[in-house]
């Protein structure tokens, strides 16, 4: 058999195992989405026997076979079959070292955390989430056992949601971030202090939908592949085929479902932009959660609160609620997107002070993967670094260590990917000015299609063929670093005056 044709073989099976993930995908947005509150434990139970059957299909010694017979017929591969090569060896020898009864185990945990989590939330009860969050954490120490990872367990989390990223990595650049921005968060947020932001209140639900369902079809979301649903916590899943996006709607705070559903929309334009026909090879997967986030940083934040954008939305955005806008100028709608206040929520954080956050549950998880934390005193520590970090202590355990759904979910190792993300978004916004400098113009009147196709060619096409790192370098020409966000909110925020910039 000829290398290209094995190639093909296996190109034809990754694409074939995505289709039964794919399902394991709609699953898990119907539980957060549709799922009837009593059959929790039954979609444990279909979590369990389908992650068997995704797992069988991902340790299918045919495509073994077709690895070892590529891997000794190399030189007569190109490049992108290459990576793809290697990118295959690496998920199959990862996905054969863990025992299907592992597996099974470990889905089953994961839908009951998610429950559990969902109701200790709502009713501040930690010590009632406290067993499933020991059990994830073992899961997650016993599967980086498995990949002989028992010495660096936090490194292979992080590499799993970020390939070519561990623990050393993520410090060098959240150190030097760290030591620049709990300063300026708070000099900017004093600043911000001495003017109140607007409030926005009764403002209907129906016509915030409709506003958001105007705006993500404007930024270029194919709602022939894709749909916007409602969730307790904000999230995208699927493929390019059928993404689908959710956010949630507040009555007095219709800038919350906004930016959550311009986030989550970020992640599915990455997503539609994926070559499908080649979906599970390097060609046609995405890149890693870092690159992720930064399509649905760019989007929130860079576009959702600039003053260009609001400018053409502005007029459409008051429209839709003209009694709840009534009283309130331009420049205090432009200056209530973009109050800086730190507060102990992540999800109701400013585009200064998110970072804050994410370093914050970065620090926690190192020490609950080194032994140094217990869960029983997740609390109080989280409490104390909130308290270090933002100047602020959440009030209860619900808007302190419950608040994000991820441990729940046994994605330990996920939070750095959004201040990764943050950072790489600063320096693609920095290069796509540099090559596109009419683009806030476009923004301004509302065309997207520029942004989106620069996008497309420089982010999006290139699917999984480098690391986060390696594509840094490739489209910005400088390595991953906190400059270009600190510049970005020096700029914005003028410290200098300590006033939103007017230009």
């Amino acid at each position: 058999m000829t290398a290209t044709k094995s190639y093909n073989e296996l190109a034809a099976n990754l694409l074939r195992l995505r289709t039964p993930r794919s399902i394991q995908s709609l699953i898990g947005w119907d539980e957060q989405v549709n799922l009837p509150s009593g059959a929790a434990d039954l979609r444990a139970l279909q979590f369990s026997e389908y992650g068997q059957i995704v797992h069988r299909e991902a340790t299918s010694p045919e495509i073994g076979r077709l690895l070892d017979c590529l891997e000794n017929n190399s030189v007569s591969l190109d490049e992108d079959q290459l990576r793809g090569v290697e990118l295959a060896r690496r998920d199959y020898n990862q996905a054969v070292k863990l025992p299907l009864g592992f597996v099974r185990k470990k889905s089953e945990d994961d839908s009951r955390a998610y429950h559990a989590w969902a109701k200790a939330r709502t009713e501040g009860a930690f010590a009632d989430f406290s067993p499933f969050l020991d059990r994830q954490i073992e899961n997650a120490l016993v599967q980086a056992d498995l990949m002989g990872r028992s010495n660096d367990a936090y490194s292979y989390w992080i590499d799993q949601f970020d390939p070519g990223m561990n623990l050393a990595t993520v410090e060098e650049i959240f150190a030097p971030l760290e030591l620049e921005l709990v300063p300026l968060a708070r000099e900017i947020a004093e600043d911000c202090a001495s003017r109140e932001p607007a409030q926005m209140h009764r403002l209907s639900k129906a016509a915030q939908k409709e506003l958001v369902v105007e705006i993500v079809k404007a930024m270029g979301f194919d709602f022939t592949r894709g749909r916007i649903d409602v969730a307790l916590h904000p999230f995208c899943d699927g493929d390019g085929r059928d993404v689908r996006i959710t956010t949630r709607y507040d009555e007095d705070n219709p800038l919350d479902s906004l930016f959550s559903a311009m986030h989550e929309c970020g992640h599915g334009l990455y997503e539609q932009g994926l070559d499908t026909r080649v979906a599970g090879t390097a060609l046609g997967d995405s890149a890693g959660m870092a690159i992720h986030e930064s399509q649905s940083r760019i989007w929130e934040n860079h576009i959702g609160r600039s003053r260009e954008f609001w400018k053409y939305w502005e007029p459409r955005f008051r429209a839709k609620f003209p009694d709840g806008m009534r009283g309130i100028s331009g420049e205090d709608m432009y200056r209530t997107v973009n109050y800086v206040r730190p507060c102990a929520v992540r999800l109701d954080a400013d585009e200064v002070t998110y970072n804050l956050h994410i370093i914050l549950r970065f620090n926690i998880e190192k020490r609950l993967f080194s032994g140094e934390l217990k869960t029983a005193d997740l609390p109080e520590a989280w409490r104390a670094e909130s308290g270090k970090l933002l100047g602020v202590t959440p009030p209860n355990d619900r808007e302190g260590c419950m608040q994000d759904i991820h441990w729940a979910s046994g994605s330990f190792g996920y939070f750095p990917c959004y201040t990764l993300g943050n950072i790489l978004a600063a320096q693609l916004w920095e290069t796509l000015h540099k090559q596109n400098p009419g683009i806030d113009k476009c923004i301004e009147t509302g065309n997207f299609a520029p942004l989106l196709e620069w996008l497309r060619k420089n982010v999006h096409s290139q699917a999984r063929r480098y690391s986060t790192i390696e594509l840094s370098k490739k489209i910005c020409g400088a390595k991953l670093s906190h400059n270009a966000l600190i510049s970005y909110i020096k700029v914005k925020y003028q410290p200098s005056s300590h006033s939103l910039s007017l230009k």
